[in-house]
């Protein structure tokens, strides 16, 4: 009789892990480009780069020009994530959390502060990142 329960057991908890939903790799769905604290806008932003001619405009910029292949233009959209202008450094911006649907790609953006009372460069600063998107189906920004 305890094997009989310990097997019905076993066989519930084997079924409790069973999903039909599929679970992508999300270190695969993008990579981020760049990520630094100076050289975004002065004011905070997020643009969705998915047409050739935009995505070239990237290639124009020295830090990201040999990360954009010909083949990435064709299958990959790419996000432009600016923070705004900050009076400290100590900031920044980028992803939290990125998962892809049947339909589209949602991004969740993570803005991180300094924590009061840091010590931080006194200084204008401007974070910003840029991400590329392994897909091509919409995205929809968090």
């Amino acid at each position: 009789m305890k094997k009989l329960i310990l097997s019905a057991f076993a066989i519930t908890l084997a079924s409790c892990g069973a999903t039909s939903s599929k679970i992508s790799d999300t270190s695969k769905l993008y990579e981020v480009l760049t990520q630094q604290s100076n050289g975004g806008a002065n004011i905070r932003f997020f643009e969705i780069l998915s047409e050739p001619n935009e995505i070239k405009m990237l290639q124009n910029d020295e830090n990201l020009k040999d990360k954009i292949s010909a083949t990435d233009i064709q299958n990959s959209n790419f996000i432009v994530l600016n923070m705004g202008e900050k009076t400290t450094g100590g900031y920044s911006i980028g992803i939290e959390n990125i998962v892809e649907t049947d339909k589209n790609v949602i991004i969740t953006v993570k803005e991180t502060n300094p924590e009061p009372g840091s010590m931080v460069t006194q200084a204008f600063t401007t974070p910003f990142c840029v991400v590329k998107i392994n897909s091509k189906k919409e995205i929809i920004i968090k």
